[in-house]
């Protein structure tokens, strides 16, 4: 089978290319090589290779700068996914387009349904909700999949920056009033490509188990590395308020998705997010 991958330099692009099954083709292209934002380049990539399935897992995804770069977020993550969704349908192919928990203003206080109407706060986040709609009008074989607090041992993350910091610092300061899940990214691609094997369209949700805080998430980088020898000593987390640290973008205060319907169709539930945190931190230390 063909598949074309977007965004193949990415954490998520990273895990798909590593966790491929036998008998993909895998064509897998990134920025600057292909720019989502080209209508015309997409169109003549799509093309040219005649994919059976797209992953698209590229994206904008400075989230703060966003908020300035508006028209350029709008440009990759909406009018860009759009021209995707058109080329996919054109050619006949299955379309994968990732997507965020952005997407929802993180005041429901209970994990979001695909089905909950979205309301996001952020350039980012109305960005990609754009996106969403553009791949769902565009292309019937559709399907958005929404994921949260994404990282991997391949590129700069939330864990790495800890691990960073905690390292040189004599102590770190977290953010605790924000409650998502930590997804990593090899859980992900795993369910994408099963997911890739079904017939379901429309929206769904992945993200790993369970649900943290920020600061809950960096405490558990910090056991865990300390128990694998990453880090040479504890330093204390101190945990803040978002107020305390104030950044030009909007976060879901509570952005936990609910992936019952998606864990019903991939046969078991995620892993719980220590459980991949620990698998991740093991893949850094072996090199």
């Amino acid at each position: 089978m063909s598949v074309l991958l977007l965004g193949s330099g990415g954490q998520l692009g990273t895990a798909l290319t590593a966790s491929r099954p036998e008998g993909v083709t895998l064509v897998a292209r990134d920025y600057p090589e292909i720019d989502l934002g080209d209508a015309a380049a997409i169109e003549a990539l799509v093309a040219a290779v005649s994919p059976k399935l797209i992953f698209n897992a590229a994206a904008y995804t400075a989230v703060d700068k966003a908020e300035t770069e508006t028209e350029l977020a709008l440009r990759i993550n909406g009018e860009g996914v759009g021209a995707l969704a058109r080329a996919a349908e054109k050619a006949g192919a299955r379309l994968i387009h990732v997507s965020t928990d952005y997407v929802f203003d993180g005041t429901k206080g209970h994990p979001y349904l695909p089905s909950d109407p979205p309301s996001p706060k952020s350039a980012y986040g109305k960005s990609k909700l754009a996106g969403e709609k553009a791949a769902l009008a565009a292309c019937r074989d559709c399907l958005v999949v929404r994921t949260a607090w994404l990282y991997h041992e391949g590129g700069a993350n939330f864990v790495k920056t800890m691990l960073r910091l905690m390292a040189s610092r004599p102590e770190v300061r977290v953010v605790c009033d924000q409650v998502g899940t930590p997804t990593y990214a090899g859980s992900l691609a795993q369910a994408l490509w099963t997911l890739a094997q079904g017939g379901h369209r429309g929206i769904l949700h992945f993200t790993d188990s369970g649900v943290a805080s920020w600061y809950d998430f960096a405490c558990a980088i910090q056991e865990e590395a300390l128990a694998l020898g990453l880090l040479e000593k504890a330093v204390p987390v101190v945990p803040i308020a978002t107020s305390d640290y104030p950044l030009p973008a909007p976060r879901p205060v509570f952005g936990v998705l609910d992936k019952s319907e998606t864990w019903a169709l991939l046969g078991k539930p995620a892993p719980h997010w220590r459980t991949t945190l620990r698998l991740m931190l093991k893949r850094i230390k072996n090199g």
